[in-house]
């Protein structure tokens, strides 16, 4: 399980990304390379960390099912995930 912090500090992430998305995306089309500078270095997309929705977990993250594959296994095992079964052959 991730820290508290850690997770708190990518959700404030997630909150600038989503804030100041339209206005990065005006500034980046006009070229305005100094007001863009002027924004949070948070506000960017590539400061986010891809992280398990349930861990916290930075490391061995599944796009797909937005959790690590720690967690995925779990699951996949008590048959938390419809139609995902440990393969066997």
């Amino acid at each position: 399980m991730a820290k508290t912090s850690v997770s708190a500090r990518q959700r404030k992430r997630e909150k600038l990304v989503e804030q100041y998305a339209a206005k990065r995306e005006e500034l980046k089309k006009e070229g305005n390379w100094a007001a863009l500078d002027e924004l949070p270095k948070n506000s960017s997309k590539v400061r986010l960390k891809n992280r398990c929705g349930l861990t916290g977990r930075p490391k061995g993250y599944v796009r797909y099912f937005g959790i690590s594959r720690v967690a995925l296994r779990d699951m996949a095992l008590n048959g938390k995930i419809p139609g995902l079964k440990k393969a066997s052959w």
